[in-house]
């Protein structure tokens, strides 16, 4: 294992000679260099905690050591019929989560806006969603492993993971079935459902105790924009609800179980313009993504896009997990009861493309996150992503 987090200082200088610009799916390049930390000499390596790394290829020897890794820690699956629990249980492994750590755990999540200016009302940005550049160009601070995985807080954020869940099978489901019964009538009457006179509405899905709300919040008050943020634990809700800074006007939180099929959210179709995916996808079972990222495209307006970040395979905490923890290929169970699935470029385009998005950026965010300490050099890997809902076609003159 320790072979698989060091690298030597040869093998990182080999790499290093160049200052990069992060290129986006299209084959442009964002207007300045990736971020203000680039390693230029090796012997730096352990003067900071994180480099930004994603002009860092991996050799072949070093694909192989990782795919053998992950082979390895998952060739001992969690038995079939103990699997049901992590769907059963999985709103009481978050509340429970939730209930030990407040919102203590996270900093907030202020590189939003330099990684996604779309999140900005048109004016407070870079520009129009098609006109804003799509490179990442800057730190992007997500917490670092330590402990249990200190950046499985990253997926804080919910789903259930394998089977469709009966609503009575536990009081934590029943409240979160509630609050979409309570939501169902305002999304069915248009003309009255919270945050219905915005000029700009953004939703994020998975906003836990809300690392990501109030950032955005404090930067959309007096824009016209409403913020709408939802997570599957209630106590998390409760958290944001509860924070001194909420503020219904410009924000409405709401419990949702995005998995649900027929769940009702508090907002009719096509009044999006913004949909925000942070480490949530990575929760949910693989065989069921796919219809939640096609239900949640219903709700972008035409031109509206969606905004994802989550974990890439071989990241270093896929790597770190013990055999005996695999629920299926690349999805694993924590400790705790939270699952996490690790994603590829190819698979994160035809997720979105699929549910008839069109791509303007699919990028592999590789970062050396290291140890000072120990002299230990970690490789991290995030999928960074944005998909736009295509304008409809104009009708045959």
């Amino acid at each position: 294992m320790r072979g698989l987090r060091r690298l030597s200082l040869a093998s990182v200088a080999m790499v290093w000679g160049r200052v990069p610009c992060r290129l986006n799916s299209r084959g442009g390049q964002p207007p300045a260099p990736l971020g203000a930390r680039i390693l230029t000499n090796p012997e730096d390596v352990f003067q900071h905690n994180m480099w930004y790394a994603d002009h860092v290829k991996w050799s072949e020897e070093e694909k192989e050591k990782a795919r053998q890794k992950a082979d390895d820690n998952s060739s001992l699956r969690i038995p079939l019929e103990e699997q049901g629990k992590y769907d059963i249980d999985a709103c009481k492994y978050w509340d429970s989560f939730y209930e030990m750590h407040q919102d203590k755990f996270f900093k907030d999540r202020k590189w939003l806006f330099l990684e996604f200016p779309e999140l900005l009302p048109l004016g407070l940005g870079s520009g129009a969603t098609e006109e804003r550049p799509c490179g990442l160009r800057a730190p992007c601070p997500e917490p670092g492993v330590s402990g249990r995985e200190k950046e499985m807080g990253q997926q804080r954020q919910h789903a259930p993971s394998h089977q469709h869940i009966d609503p009575l099978t536990s009081d934590c489901q029943q409240s979160c079935n509630q609050d979409g019964r309570d939501t169902a009538g305002a999304a069915r009457q248009p003309s009255s459902f919270p945050g219905e006179h915005a000029t700009f509405r953004i939703l994020e899905v998975g906003c836990g105790a809300g690392n990501s709300v109030y950032p955005i919040v404090s930067s959309i008050k007096n824009t016209g924009a409403f913020l709408y943020c939802c997570d599957f634990s209630p106590r998390a809700v409760q958290l944001v609800k509860d924070h001194p800074d909420y503020d219904q006007t410009v924000c409405h939180a709401f419990v949702q179980d995005v998995c649900d099929e027929v769940g009702s959210f508090p907002f009719p179709p096509l009044s999006l313009d913004v949909i925000l995916l942070v480490f949530v996808l990575s929760s949910i079972h693989p065989e069921r993504v796919q219809g939640v990222v096609t239900r949640l495209s219903q709700f972008l307006k035409p031109g509206g896009i969606l905004l994802f970040r989550d974990y890439g395979r071989y990241d270093l905490s896929q790597l770190r997990f013990k055999k005996g923890r695999c629920l299926s290929e690349n999805f694993y169970s924590r400790g705790d009861g939270t699952c996490v699935y690790f994603f590829t470029k190819d698979e994160v385009r035809s997720l979105f493309s699929s549910a008839g998005l069109e791509e303007i950026q699919n990028l592999e965010d590789r970062r050396l996150q290291v140890n000072r300490g120990k002299k230990v050099v970690m490789r991290r890997v995030w999928m960074q992503s944005k998909f736009k809902k295509p304008q409809p076609l104009a009708p045959p003159s």
